[in-house]
């Protein structure tokens, strides 16, 4: 089972995060209603809304990953810890993973994530898993860009994709 909760951040504006009781499954900005269409279509079915009988551990993914974003938009976390429960293929997962190797405030390349998850030719197969990334900003594909260093797409619009890089160039580095 799977349940959601919006909730409103500063400059990044609204999300929507999903989680199950093994962790946060699903991570939009924008629209609520359009991040609900969004969580529907990608889990196949209707997620239901945190409620008093909704299991604790879901609760605290979903209110773990709130906070982290929070302290993510202003400044003070460049590392998530919230357990993830992401959905996808094998190879999905695992160019997922290769995002999260990714450091706070830098940037990477589909062609280096290739090569990363041991498809050396396969950027383009990079690109389409990066572009089905359901957990966004925790997993951070928004540091991903051409190899030519252009911004390339983002779900959310390049305007969000440039914003959230700002946020991070003006954050102090990990400790």
């Amino acid at each position: 089972m799977v349940w959601y909760e919006s909730a409103e951040l500063g400059e990044l504006g609204p999300i929507v995060v999903a989680a199950s009781e093994q962790g946060v499954c699903m991570l939009t900005l924008g629209d609520s209603e359009d991040s609900l269409a969004t969580l529907k279509w990608r889990l196949g079915f209707d997620p239901e809304p945190v409620s008093e009988s909704t299991p604790g551990e879901a609760r605290a993914h979903i209110e773990q990953a709130i906070t982290q974003m929070r302290e993510y938009e202003a400044g003070t976390r460049t590392v998530f810890d919230v357990a993830l429960d992401a959905r996808g293929t094998e190879f999905q997962k695992a160019v997922w993973d290769a995002l999260r190797t990714v450091p706070h405030g830098e940037r990477s390349t589909y062609a280096k994530i290739a090569t990363a998850v041991g498809r050396a030719n396969g950027a383009r197969a990079v690109g389409s898993a990066v572009g089905s990334n359901p957990i966004c900003v925790i997993i951070p594909c928004h540091r991903i860009i051409g190899s030519d260093g252009s911004l390339t797409g983002y779900a959310f619009g390049l305007a969000v994709k440039e914003k959230l890089l700002s946020l991070e160039a003006a954050a102090p580095a990990a400790v």
